[in-house]
């Protein structure tokens, strides 16, 4: 059974960095997958932030992160990270972690087939 567990949010001010984390279990990063966060915000739909697949390195950034958040993965640790720097207050959202397994799409989405519960980030001005 794969889960994911998201941890690291929190409430930091404008211009802040918090990184995020994912500990993924059930598949392993030497196989065939993709994961991803998402983030939503009230009264939003949810968006892809960003994703990472294990087939060539593809990564993906939505254009209101790049260059600002990076995401990352440790093998020995199962885990993927989003380190997000010089937050603004429009980045407060819920961010979950995703992960497509096995992988079947090609880009990110939000049709994912596993979701964590959820971390709140929040960025005051």
């Amino acid at each position: 059974e794969v889960q994911l567990v998201e941890s690291g949010g929190g409430l930091v001010q404008g211009g802040g960095s918090l990184r995020l984390s994912c500990a993924a279990s059930g598949f392993t990063f030497d196989d065939d997958y993709a994961i991803g966060w998402f983030r939503q915000a009230p009264g939003k739909e949810r968006e892809a932030v960003s994703c990472i697949s294990s087939r060539d390195g593809y990564t993906y950034y939505a254009d209101s992160v790049k260059g600002r958040f990076t995401i990352s993965g440790d093998n020995a640790k199962n885990t993927v990270y989003l380190q997000m720097n010089s937050l603004k207050p429009e980045d407060t959202a819920v961010y979950y972690c995703a992960a497509d397994y096995p992988h079947h799409f090609s880009d990110c989405r939000n049709e994912y087939d596993y979701w964590g519960q959820g971390t709140q980030v929040t960025v005051s001005s």
